[in-house]
Formats: structure tokens, C-alpha cells, sequence
């Protein structure tokens, strides 16, 4: 937006100046911050209802100046705003505050007077929902998913933080909240009574307005680091007086009774106990979710620094959240090698710091700290999660000890592992259901990476040579005692059996050979020495995305360019098991695994193997991204730069690595 059609923004609380994130999405929402008095035009910005807000209200009626009220959006954080964490969004509102029934918030203009009857903008609210319960997200999103719920069929009752602008702005108070406890029993006689407390008063940041004083036989709290959606999902019954919570709850399928005035009552999904007496129109969920969260928030990439789509900031949500929940105990890494603690202390060592440990020492200090322990996959140790690179992993080779982009945890198995099951093989065979949303972007990244013409390593390479005419294979050779083809492998486990049956199987076809770059620079075994004898063309530093678009099909044990092949639309023959095998993609000539029993398109196997498996971190910011982020970064190069002194500089910082937890 051009610095002459940004509006002044006249500001009294000094949060919009301090807290960078906050002052950026203002910004970039098209407002300059200023401090002093507002002239003709200006607007004065105050935070909701806040303590501070007096300030600006006052300076706003003297001078006769709009007041534009600022708020988190309804997805805001990991972790909650007094401990630090910055939102996702914010939500700009010049007729009032969303949840104060006195004026008429934009919101609440949105929500009675646009149609809203638009197919596009309603399906992707409809994804928008599955998206936040798939994801569990919520407004906050330090709690577990996996955790179980309570034995299904209890009342939920919702508290709320005492003195809240939210709770003052609809005239409730203390006895409001005992009047909805009292009406959640008799109205359910004998039923269960769960108290979702909330978040900022299980970390005791504010009090709520009930306590384990309001504990009897037949009520309970709910103060544990339980989903909502997990709650909301057991209940049989939903009551709140003005929660974000009973919002979500309408998502979830519930008609929540309410005892305030949020901004999601009066348009026919609630039971309302005071209502708003003009809002009188009745929406659909999609309808209300279209207006909260798509319409009426501004969203924040923090990638590109830009505002973005609903669906953008909720994956960047979701991969933070899912950070959270997988590091929130602390690791043990055992027996990792210097150069790979760097980037192991980036990916997990938030919020607390990885320890290093070698032996037997490892799986001690994770069991006397109360840690989970991480092993690299390769030793196929079962007393841990494994760790592994990425399918997008960096620019440069591993050998060459350049940090990984991507990172997969695996607590069942390990992906190339064929010989049990891994948790991207229960990814795919759960994929066959994948939701409308979920296969739209997928097909979307798969659209980006072969646009983009990306692989695994990325490696600057020679020139693709002229090909002879012809029906051509490629075969890509792969590093011998790598893992994935001792344990994806059975009659063919090497390179030369490799191209021998290929060209047993294909008499007339050009045969084109690929080594490995590993085996190439040297680093690795897997060289053939009479393959010319096999294969009519031999590709030395060559672009596998040049190669795999330059041939008809791919023949090979386990490598991933088969995945990369199948991305392109090419035909694969696998002679052995990798994770792309049995699916019902690729023409598989080796023993069939019968937990297999997916039958997916490509769009579900790269959900899976693209978007859900992996972890991503941005070398940017630093902070968890989602896979498209990786895109940008590796398509434009994004990167951090290597020098010829990357191994010893690496296995150095390694080293330092090590003792992260001694100063964080």
C-alpha cells in the first residue's frame, strides 16, 4: 500500500509500539502509527476494552475521531499473550468491539447484512472447520490431542477469566456464572458437569470464576492440558456465557446455551438466554465461520512478512502447535554426531533446550528427567523415536554436512523400513478419506515442486546431455549400504542386479543410468564399475528432475526419485518396497506388504508424505513452517551460505550444540 493512502492511527497504548508483531499487522492493514493529537481523517486506535483504552476513548471524543478498535483474531497463538507469544492475526473493528452487544461491531455487520450465499467462500469455510479439528486448533493451542477425554457424555460447562472486557460489555457478572451452572444441572438432572477452565488461569496468570470449591461428586474441573475439541466431542451438552469456546463448540455440532452476548448468538445456532434482540437473521456454521474468520480478520505470514489467507495463517499455526506438542517435554538425543546437533537444537530445542548424550547415559537423563529420547533412524532402535531427513531436505548434500530443511519424527518406525510399519505408512492408509481441502493443497504442491523443478538435494548440476531416441528408463543408483535398501529390499539390493534386471526386462529400451551423488563425490559405496556395459547412457552431476523429464519410466529398488518421478507423471517400476510401493501407484515387482491396503491417488500419498509426515523449519525466521515455505525458500534460494569450511564450522557449532541447555 502506498505511504499516501495509509491512514493516520493515533495511539495511546503503548503495546502498538512495543510488541513488533502487533505494530507489523497494523501496518501492513494499512495504517501508520502515531503518537499526539489526531487531525481531520485520523483515527485512534485503542485495544478492545482494555485498561488503556479510557485514554484513546477520551482523546477520540474531543477531537472527534473515529475510534478504531484493535484484538486478537479468533486463531491466535501457541502459547498464550502474557507469556510472550505473538498472534497470528488481529481483528480491526471501527463499530465497536465484536464482543460488546452495545454497538454494532463490524462483525456484527458482516454477519447480518452480507450474503454470504457465495459457493466458493462458503466451501472454503466448510475446510476451514475440518481444518481446525483436524488440527486441534483452537484460539490457544498448548494442550495435547492425544490425551483422552473424560467417559463421554457429560455437560460442559465453560468458565471464563474474572473481569473480562467480554464478560463486562454484556452486563454479566459472578452470579451470572453460577446461574449457568445451576441451570447446566437441573436442565441435564443426573448428568455429569465438566468446568473447562481456562487457559490463562490454569497457567495462573488471571482467576476464573469457578475453583475446586465448586467440586462435588457429580462436577469436576477440567484444568489439564486436555484439547477442547476432544471436550466438545464427548458432550452432550454446552454451556457458556460469552467463551470463544461456545463458538468453537457450534463448529464442532453442539448448540450451545448461552448466558451472554458473544458475537456468535442471535443468528440461530445457539440457545440464548439473553438475547440480542436485532439480530434477528439465522446462519449456517459455514456462514458464521465465513464472517469471523475469513472475512473479518486480517492473518499474518510471518514467512514473507505480508498479510494472508485464513488457510495460510492456520497452517502456520498448526505446524508451530504441532512443534509444541511434539518438544513440549524436552529430548535426549542419543549418540548423534557433532555436525547434527545444530540443526537438532533448531528443530526441538524449544521450549527446552535438547540434551545430548551418548550410551546408555542417554536413556537414563531421559528417564530421570521425564523426556522422550530420539535415536537417527539408521540405528532402527526401538526404545526411541527416530529421527530422519526430510523428502525436501536442502540444497547440498547430507555427506557434505549441509543442515536439513526438513526433519521426520517417527514413533512407530522408520519410512523406509518395510520390514514394520512406520507412522508415514498408517499416514497413507489413512489418506484414502482425505477431505476436499487437504487434496486441493497438495495438488497445489505438487503443481509448486514441479513447477519449481525441486528434488531432495537440490545440487547445481551439469547440462543433461543429448539423449538417444527411443522408449528410455532411468535407472538411479543408490548408496548400497544405505538403510533403505537393507531393510526395503530382498532379491535386488545393489546396483548391479539393478540395471541387470532392467535390461533383461527391457531388451530394446534406452537404459540411462544415474549414480547417486553420494557414490559420485566418492563419500559412499554403490559404484558400478562395468555399467556402461548395462545402461547406454551414464549420467555423471546430472539434474535428476532433467533426467526423470527426459525419460518414459523409472526402474529401481527403493530411491526417492521414483516419489520424484511419480510427482512428474512418469510410470515406476520398483523392485523393491519403498514407502511409495503397494499403493497401487507403481507397478511392483517385488513381494507385496500386506498392511498395505490403501488404495490412494497421488494427491493423498504427497499429503502424507509431503505435508503431514514431515517437520519443516524456516532458515529465515527460525520458527516451524509449513512445507510451501520450503518451497520459496529452495525455488529462490533463499538459503544460508555454505563456505569451504562447512564441515569443521559445522561439526564446531555441533559442539557448542551440546551444552544449549546450560544458558537456555
Amino acid at each position: 500500500m502506498s505511504q499516501d493512502l495509509r491512514q493516520h492511527l493515533y495511539v495511546y497504548n503503548g503495546g502498538f509500539l512495543t510488541k513488533g508483531r502487533v505494530k507489523r499487522i497494523v501496518e501492513l492493514a494499512g495504517y501508520d502509527i502515531k503518537l499526539g493529537a489526531p487531525g481531520d481523517g485520523d483515527l485512534v486506535g485503542v485495544w478492545g476494552h482494555s485498561p488503556t483504552s479510557p485514554r484513546g476513548e477520551a482523546i477520540a471524543e474531543i477531537t472527534n475521531a473515529p475510534i478504531l478498535r484493535v484484538e486478537d483474531s479468533f486463531l491466535r497463538s501457541v502459547g498464550l499473550g502474557r507469556d510472550g507469544y505473538p498472534p497470528i492475526g488481529l481483528n480491526f473493528d471501527l463499530g465497536g468491539a465484536h464482543y460488546d452487544p452495545r454497538t454494532r461491531s463490524d462483525l456484527e455487520v458482516i454477519l447480518s447484512e452480507n450474503p454470504l450465499d457465495d459457493t466458493a467462500l462458503l466451501d472454503q469455510a466448510k475446510a476451514g472447520i475440518a481444518a481446525l479439528k483436524a488440527d486441534h486448533l483452537s484460539k490457544y493451542n498448548r494442550f495435547d490431542p492425544t490425551l483422552p477425554g473424560p467417559e463421554p457424555g457429560y455437560v460442559l460447562v465453560i468458565d471464563q477469566t474474572r473481569q473480562d472486557a467480554a464478560i463486562k460489555a454484556c452486563g454479566a457478572d459472578s452470579n451470572t456464572f453460577k446461574e449457568m451452572l445451576f441451570y447446566a444441572q437441573t436442565e441435564n438432572p443426573g448428568a455429569r458437569i465438566i468446568i473447562k477452565t481456562h487457559p490463562e488461569t490454569v497457567a495462573g496468570h488471571r482467576k476464573g470464576y469457578f475453583t475446586k470449591k465448586d467440586c462435588t461428586a457429580q462436577i469436576s474441573l477440567a484444568d489439564n492440558n486436555i484439547s477442547p475439541w476432544v471436550l466438545l466431542e464427548g458432550a452432550i451438552a454446552v454451556y457458556t456465557v460469552s467463551s470463544q469456546l461456545g463458538f468453537e463448540a457450534i463448529l464442532a455440532g453442539h448448540k450451545p446455551v448461552v448466558f451472554g452476548q458473544p458475537f456468535y448468538c442471535g443468528w440461530g445456532l445457539t440457545d440464548d438466554r439473553k438475547p440480542v434482540q436485532r439480530r434477528q437473521r439465522t446462519l449456517t456454521r459455514a456462514q458464521l465461520f465465513a464472517g469471523a474468520m475469513i472475512l473479518y480478520p486480517k492473518w499474518y505470514d510471518p514467512f514473507h512478512d505480508r498479510l494472508c489467507t485464513f488457510e495460510e495463517a492456520a497452517a502456520t499455526l498448526a505446524v508451530a502447535a504441532t512443534a509444541w506438542r511434539d518438544d513440549r517435554a524436552g529430548w535426549v538425543a542419543a549418540d548423534m554426531r557433532l555436525w547434527k546437533r545444530k540443526p537438532l537444537q533448531q528443530f526441538f530445542g524449544t521450549p527446552k533446550p535438547v540434551i545430548f548424550a551418548d550410551g546408555e547415559k542417554a536413556h537414563l537423563r531421559a528417564t530421570k528427567k521425564g523426556r522422550r529420547l530420539m535415536r537417527w533412524a539408521n540405528t532402527g532402535a526401538d526404545d526411541a523415536i527416530l529421527v530422519e531427513d526430510g523428502f525436501l531436505r536442502s540444497r547440498g548434500l547430507g555427506a557434505d554436512l549441509i543442515h536439513p530443511l526438513s526433519l521426520v519424527l517417527d514413533d512407530t518406525g522408520i519410512y523406509y523400513d518395510a520390514t514394520r510399519p512406520s507412522l508415514l505408512e498408517n499416514l497413507i492408509n489413512a489418506s484414502e478419506n482425505l477431505d476436499d481441502a487437504a487434496r486441493a493443497r497438495a495438488t497445489a504442491l505438487i503443481a509448486r515442486i514441479t513447477e519449481a523443478r525441486l528434488s531432495k538435494y537440490n545440487l547445481k548440476t551439469n547440462p543433461l546431455p543429448a539423449l538417444p531416441k527411443g522408449r528410455r528408463i532411468l535407472v538411479p543408483g543408490q548408496v548400497e549400504d544405505d538403510a533403505s535398501i537393507k531393510l526395503g529390499t530382498s532379491e535386488v539390493a545393489d546396483n548391479l542386479t539393478l540395471l541387470e534386471i532392467t535390461r533383461k526386462a527391457n531388451p530394446a529400451a534406452v537404459i540411462i543410468y544415474k549414480p547417486h551423488p553420494d557414490v559420485e563425490a566418492g563419500l559412499r559405496p554403490g559404484h558400478v564399475p562395468n555399467a556402461a556395459e548395462l545402461a547406454d547412457v551414464i549420467l555423471t552431476k546430472t539434474d535428476p528432475i532433467d533426467a526423470i523429464e527426459a525419460v518414459d519410466e523409472v526402474w529401481t529398488m527403493t530411491s526417492l526419485i521414483g516419489f520424484e518421478a511419480l510427482l512428474r507423471g512418469k510410470k515406476v517400476t520398483c523392485l523393491g518396497t519403498p514407502f511409495y510401493a503397494g499403493w497401487g501407484l507403481t507397478d511392483d515387482r517385488a513381494m507385496p506388504i500386506e498392511r498395505r491396503q490403501a488404495r490412494v491417488d497421488l494427491a493423498a500419498l504427497v499429503h502424507a508424505t509431503l505435508i503431514a509426515y514431515p517437520r519443516y523449519r524456516d532458515p529465515v525466521t527460525g520458527l516451524p513452517c509449513p512445507v510451501e515455505v520450503i518451497v520459496d525458500r529452495i525455488e529462490n534460494n533463499d538459503l544460508p551460505k555454505h563456505s569451504m569450511f562447512n564441515r569443521s564450522l559445522a561439526k564446531l557449532q555441533g559442539l557448542f550444540a551440546s551444552y544449549a541447555f546450560l544458558w537456555r
